[in-house]
């Protein structure tokens, strides 16, 4: 076993979670997904596939039809781009593991916007390359990109930038204007920027329908940019694993290559039932996102109420990232908050150094009763 491999750490959210094994009493927001199944229609839509018998491999880039819809889908929402710039994947996280093996190899240096989902942190470790963590800066539970840090850290010698916004777990969202200055400094020093923007449909700080900024409003096709996205929050289809990279013109075919020496190619049903998604997505996603946000407005000023705790709005995502006074080993907080309160978050710790201290609360669910529920137990616990 590489060495690398044995250095990872261990999921500190499956850490937690597995301290509520047996018990049915515990209220779990500890991992990012909605509780909400899958629509109807999209369920059925595999059911049909797979009763029409297609069990086969299909194209390592997807079904042409796939890939023409979603075209479609993020043509709608940003610039024109076409389905040769598209490469389906078995998953966001195969999508941005090919992004990396695309892009980096043993000695490159990959500098991260951080904290962040560790999954972004580890896959370029794992193919031996340098990590330089760039943290983000708290200010009253608001967190903050420095421009000049992150100039002085990108340099001619950055192989790949790494940025996830809206972001998990802090829901800090870049600025149009902040976008604009990362992708023309990138431009300068010849680095890659690979977007993690699966979070960009759930943003909050917009009209409804809105999207988060994206790179993809402002880059020119042959920008060194890969943008990875996911059914998985938006589509409510965690459990369906599939994904998608738009990559510049002409790079497709070599990520085709990737994807037969990983997966070889997405399941059809399941691509069947990613049609059906995006064939309803100008109803569902907005109503998916109304709820989310009446479920952020039942958490939040509940959870700012409580003495001691700081947190802030987030423009985006899923979460609420916020901090306990006098509770700075934020993993044993979380393990306290199971096994004392029924109330199961996930750990800052669990996205990096800079997250210690803090907790993330996932407040996507279909009864804000539950959040309500959740808040009441954190109080009793804090001796409120």
């Amino acid at each position: 076993m590489r060495q690398v491999i044995r250095d990872l750490p261990g999921s500190k959210i499956r850490e937690v979670a597995n301290a509520a094994l047996g018990r049915s009493d515990v209220l779990a927001f500890w991992f990012g997904e909605s509780d909400e199944e899958t629509p109807a229609h999209i369920r059925e839509a595999a059911v049909r596939s797979l009763g029409e018998g297609e069990t086969f491999y299909s194209h390592n880039l997807g079904l042409a039809e796939l890939r023409e819809a979603l075209a479609h889908y993020v043509s709608g929402l940003h610039r024109p781009l076409d389905a040769g710039r598209i490469a389906v994947t078995s998953s966001g996280v195969n999508a941005l593991m090919l992004a990396m093996q695309a892009l980096v190899g043993a000695g490159d240096e990959v500098v991260a916007v951080t904290p962040v989902w560790p999954n972004l942190t580890a896959q370029p470790a794992i193919l031996g390359a340098r990590v330089v963590r760039l943290p983000l800066r708290p200010e009253r539970g608001v967190w903050r990109l420095d421009l000049d840090v992150l100039r002085a850290a990108v340099t001619s010698g950055t192989r790949v930038l790494l940025v996830n916004s809206p972001n998990n777990p802090t829901g800090w969202t870049l600025t149009r204007a902040e976008q604009q200055a990362l992708l023309d400094h990138c431009r300068r020093t010849g680095t890659w920027i690979v977007a993690d923007e699966v979070y960009e449909r759930l943003f909050f700080a917009g009209a409804v329908g809105a999207c988060a900024p994206s790179f993809l409003d402002i880059a020119e096709p042959d920008d060194r940019l890969l943008v990875v996205h996911s059914f998985s929050k938006s589509f409510l289809m965690t459990g369906w694993r599939l994904g998608w990279i738009v990559a510049p013109p002409g790079l497709a075919p070599e990520l085709a290559k990737l994807i037969e020496f990983n997966t070889s190619c997405a399941p059809v049903f399941v691509q069947r039932a990613a049609l059906a998604a995006l064939g309803q997505a100008d109803a569902t996603v907005p109503e998916l996102v109304g709820r989310l946000r009446a479920c952020r407005d039942t958490l939040l000023p509940r959870l700012a109420a409580l003495p001691g705790i700081t947190v802030a709005e987030p423009a985006g995502g899923l979460y609420a990232f916020f901090t306990v006074e006098g509770e700075p080993d934020s993993l044993a907080l979380a393990k306290r908050l199971v096994t004392e309160a029924g109330v199961g978050l996930a750990p800052g710790a669990a996205f990096g150094p800079e997250g210690e201290g803090w907790l993330r609360w996932c407040f996507a669910s279909r009864d804000p009763a539950r959040l309500v529920q959740g808040v009441e137990r954190l109080q009793r616990f804090l001796g409120l």
